[in-house]
């Protein structure tokens, strides 16, 4: 008799057989409990390289103001006048803006300068039309309300010579102040479609005749002109030069402006607020509070740039003067441009410009075969146009979607440029010109710290700063 081992103890203890489901070791999401995590410090899309703040000189201002003394200047500059627009064909000109215009700086009837923005009468032109010709009377005032005319001349030789480039607001035939038989001096011609502003000469002739406060203010006004300047247009100081014997020698004098400008430092500032118990409990491995600050204060040094180069007051794309700005000749930008910007200063540290800007600027060198260099500026490639680093700057803007600005800087006091402003030493300083203050803990158990920065720009003369307007930074079709 066979007997038939028993192998049910065995089976029992044998594993059950390996399913799909069945973990064969510890999971991550477990061992996880157990591991420290490698965290990386709180990230900010918004931080951008800062060329401006970086390059900038700057000043100390202990008193917190900052006043711009010059050499007086008799020559007026040439401003922009603007235009109101209700309706397709009802565009209006600004009465106020008037004053733009050198003949007019400083008159003060309001009244007056409302009835003579009232005579002028719009008309349009087409892309090649010819607005002037070079040699006929002035009988005509126009304010270009928009579009772009070109200003060109006949050289030595018969060949024809484009002297400038004319857009929104600027002005043709007030110049007739000071001549005795005005002739228009070069022929403008349209190169895009677009609008004048017309005042007709008899109409101003006629107010000027019978308004005495208009003729004495345009009689000081042709008597300055009259005044000796130098290439600059400041007052003319006697100097003899390349004489011979006992001559006697003229006396003079440096006069100054009798009001010099003033820049009061601005501020950005926030109050920044973290709950007690956040400040307490979770600084473990990154101090909460040393996190907000840092991070509320990349914002603030954000804001401040945008401001020195944006603010109405005091940033540089609004008070560069009228006379330091050009238009491109065929809207992208090209080498002639900033050949043109650099001619305008004696010396150019840096140009500032839109990404897009410089983008386009390449695409125009490309097309004519041309490789702009580059340059090491601390440790960065940057591209350059004779010399001269091109640094972005996204903080000037594109209007209407495709058309920016190109600022050229010649940097420091000691060349006569643009230098930042700021006070250091200041309570509580936590970087230069900026400071972090304790404001309290509030009821709710909350920290207050109110984050302030003082800084402002100056521009010590006007040809320290030039500005290529109207370039366009669109992408052509192929």
């Amino acid at each position: 008799m066979t007997t038939t081992p028993d192998h049910t103890a065995e089976e029992q203890a044998d594993p059950a057989p390996d399913t799909p489901d069945t973990p064969l070791s510890l999971s991550t999401a477990a061992a996880r409990n157990l591991a420290t995590t490698t965290k990386s410090q709180p990230q900010m899309r918004g931080i951008t390289s800062r060329w401006l703040l970086r390059r900038l000189p700057w000043e100390e201002v202990s008193g917190g103001t900052y006043r711009v003394n010059r050499r007086l200047s008799l020559a007026v500059g040439a401003g922009r006048v603007a235009f109101v627009k209700t309706g397709a064909d009802d565009i209006r000109v600004i009465p106020q803006t008037l004053r733009e215009l050198p003949a007019l700086r400083g008159f003060d009837d309001d009244a007056l300068l409302t009835e003579l923005a009232g005579r002028f009468t719009p008309r349009d032109f087409t892309a090649g039309e010819t607005i002037v010709e070079a040699g006929h009377p002035v009988d005509e005032v126009f304010l270009l309300a928009h579009g772009r005319v070109e200003r060109t001349a006949i050289g030595a030789y018969g060949e024809p010579k484009v002297l400038g480039v004319l857009t929104d607001g600027a002005h043709l035939g007030d110049e007739a102040l000071l001549q005795n038989d005005p002739l228009w001096s070069a022929t403008v011609r349209a190169t895009t479609a677009g609008t004048l502003m017309v005042l007709p000469w008899a109409a101003f002739q006629q107010l000027h005749d019978t308004n005495e406060h208009l003729r004495e203010h345009l009689a000081a006004f042709i008597t300055a002109a009259g005044r000796k300047v130098n290439a600059k247009g400041e007052a003319h100081v006697e100097i003899a030069a390349g004489h011979e014997g006992e001559v006697e020698l003229a006396g003079t004098y440096v006069d100054y402006e009798l009001t010099p400008r003033e820049y009061q430092l601005s501020l950005t500032q926030t109050v920044l607020r973290i709950h007690s118990r956040v400040a307490d409990l979770y600084n473990d491995p990154m101090d909460q509070v040393k996190e907000q600050l840092r991070l509320t204060i990349e914002e603030i040094r954000e804001r401040q740039e945008w401001e020195l180069l944006n603010n109405r007051a005091f940033g540089l794309l609004h008070n560069a003067d009228y006379d330091q700005r050009i238009s491109t000749w065929s809207g992208p930008p090209t080498p002639d441009d900033l050949d043109d910007l650099l001619s305008m200063r004696r010396s150019t540290h840096m140009f500032l410009a839109h990404p897009k800007a410089i983008a386009a600027f390449g695409r125009e060198c490309t097309k004519r075969g041309l490789y702009p260099t580059t340059v090491d500026v601390d440790g960065h490639q940057l591209p350059a146009w004779r010399g001269v680093p091109i640094f972005p700057c996204g903080k000037i803007g594109i209007t209407d979607g495709h058309t920016s600005s190109i600022v050229a800087l010649r940097l420091g006091q000691a060349h006569q440029g643009v230098v930042g402003l700021r006070q250091t030493g200041i309570p509580d300083e936590y970087d230069p010109g900026l400071n972090v203050r304790f404001m309290g803990i509030t009821d709710k158990a909350i920290i207050k710290y109110l984050v302030s920065a003082y800084y402002s720009v100056a521009v010590l003369v006007p040809d320290a700063i030039g500005i290529l307007e109207n370039v366009d930074v669109a992408t052509p079709r192929s």
